[in-house]
């Protein structure tokens, strides 16, 4: 079982407005009595399935079932966007839900490190290995998600550390009249061959005649399909544009690599080889991908179906005033690091993205990351205040203990998660403690509180403690101190081994920052990149390197 196993480097720092006293409080854990408390009663969970289109109530048993989670994962050629983001936070707070809720969840995210953009970046970057170039995209995502308080995936799986259950699921479909081969050695699944083909998530028709689903994947224009709308499972080597590092061959496949579609299936049966209750990706992955993911493991798993019991999918970041999409081939993504560079910025877009309702596309603007900042201040505020009264002794040990105000805003609070992670309804029910919090701190003032008012503020902090099981907000933002560490002092290079070029690029770079011109910025690293070289920022300020390094 192939997994990323990453060495981390990242220590906590206090930021923001949390004092000591804060962080020690939101870092004590609540007594077992005190977890244990649930409402009464609780609602079903119900999830929207892109499928059917409708809501569907979870019927797994959470003292017995484990929650089996697909989800794909980044294509680490380059840092991942905000609009990235907005899906591995998605994925995070149905993981938290789900969990809030007594299940299991074992989660596979899938990382891309073959593909076009990885080799012609490689290529560019003159790398021996294409790994110099992924892994430091691997890590470099997996701070982030840290950053952003993501609860890890089980499981990592990189593409080419599973190129033999690729290929044999391309034998399974072979056998099943579903895949040929064509006369360089490329396979192909043959669309025509399933009746239902590109209808599942959305309604596509493929016939003879069909031009509208030609633009399937990544594939190029192979004369030799037999259809238009044919996939590519395996795509030949080809002399001059492929790389050696990033091809493989058996006896019954010829020198090549998987197609992108491919990957996915053979990783998720590998890790999870019966139907999968939960499969994630954004909007634009609907078609042609997770079509193409259904057609491949149905057509190679008869006796597994369907391939997957709900398929969620989430909706764009937009930016400008025109809403586009933010995309890398658009040219205008900005990268966490950029765009959110101290660590309340990271926390207000955590913030901004699991309070809003998933399906919606989000914009992105200054007006937004202020409110989320505005939000985020006000209810650290009255977390600050409310810290004496999270300590594990005090006397809440059941849910009749719980104050009657806070009783039914946690009540809305759970049914509001339950129904297809409404955010937006949660996050209002979390705002009426808040609200209730800060008029009996302000009545009472300096003077010592009754019983009542205390109970009231005990059941507060305890709920909100609860809700934070799934908004994930109240943390501290980890910084990667790894430029200060003893072990790599190495990785610091004085200008005399960094080209004159780099070096204008670097100062270019944190002028560009100074002025809050952060896609520049990330312009620049770019091209800083390009060089050879990659930059950091740090603790001890900005860390450059070669690639090679």
């Amino acid at each position: 079982m192939a997994h990323l196993a990453l060495k981390s480097r990242m220590r906590m720092r206090c930021h923001g407005l949390f004092s000591f006293l804060t962080l020690l409080c939101l870092s004590r854990p609540l007594s077992i009595q005190a977890w244990s408390i649930t409402p009464k009663s609780r609602p079903v969970l119900q999830f929207y399935n892109s499928e059917t289109r409708t809501k569907q109530p979870l019927t797994k048993d959470p003292a017995k079932d484990t929650i089996t989670m697909y989800t794909c994962g980044p294509t680490v050629y380059d840092a991942a966007h905000l609009g990235n983001f907005r899906a591995f936070l998605t994925y995070d707070v149905m993981k938290r839900v789900l969990q809030y809720f007594g299940y299991k969840v074992e989660h596979v995210c899938n990382l891309t490190d073959v593909d076009d953009k990885i080799i012609k970046k490689a290529n560019a970057m003159n790398a021996k290995d294409a790994k110099e170039i992924t892994v430091m995209y691997e890590q470099r995502f997996l701070r982030d998600l840290d950053r952003l308080n993501i609860v890890r995936a089980t499981h990592y799986p990189r593409a080419t550390e599973h190129i033999p259950e690729m290929m044999q699921l391309i034998t399974n479909l072979q056998q099943n009249g579903l895949a040929y081969e064509t006369k360089d050695g490329s396979w192909y699944f043959r669309t025509r061959a399933q009746p239902k083909y590109g209808q599942r998530l959305v309604q596509n028709q493929v016939d003879d005649d069909d031009t509208t689903v030609i633009n399937n994947s990544d594939d190029d224009n192979n004369t030799d399909k037999e259809h238009p709308a044919d996939f590519c499972l395996w795509k030949a080597f080809k002399e001059g544009v492929d790389r050696d590092d990033l091809a493989w061959s058996s006896t019954t496949i010829s020198r090549g690599r998987p197609g992108w579609h491919l990957e996915c299936s053979a990783m998720s049966r590998k890790f999870f080889p019966r139907t999968l209750d939960f499969h994630g990706g954004g909007h634009d992955l609907k078609f042609p991908h997770h079509e193409n993911e259904i057609a491949q493991s149905e057509g190679a798993f008869p006796d597994t179906l369907p391939f997957c019991n709900c398929w969620f999918h989430n909706g764009f970041v937009t930016i400008s005033e025109q809403d586009t999409k933010m995309s890398k081939s658009l040219g205008n993504f900005l990268t966490l690091e950029s765009a959110c560079p101290t660590p309340l910025q990271v926390r207000a877009y955590r913030y901004l993205v699991v309070t809003s309702q998933y399906r919606q596309d989000l914009k992105f603007t200054t007006e937004s990351m202020q409110a989320s900042t505005k939000a985020l201040k006000r209810m650290d505020k009255v977390w600050s205040a409310l810290q004496s009264y999270c300590e594990p002794e005090v006397g809440i040990t059941d849910y009749r203990d719980v104050d009657g105000r806070v009783q039914a805003q946690w009540e809305n609070f759970e049914t509001a998660i339950a129904d297809d992670l409404s955010m937006p309804r949660a996050t209002a029910c979390l705002f009426a403690l808040i609200k209730l919090a800060e008029q009996e701190l302000k009545s009472s003032g300096d003077t010592d509180m009754d019983e009542t008012k205390k109970h009231l503020l005990q059941s507060i902090a305890l709920v909100m403690r609860k809700m934070d099981q799934v908004l994930g907000v109240f943390y501290t933002v980890p910084e990667d101190d790894s430029a200060s560490d003893a072990d790599d002092q190495s990785a610091r290079h004085d200008n005399n081994t960094i080209p004159e070029r780099v070096q204008n690029l670097v100062e270019q770079r944190k002028e560009a920052k100074k002025n809050k011109d952060y896609a520049l910025a990330d312009q620049l690293r770019q091209e800083i990149l390009e060089c050879g070289f990659v930059v950091q920022d740090g603790a001890q300020g900005v860390t450059v390197m070669p690639v090679e390094a």
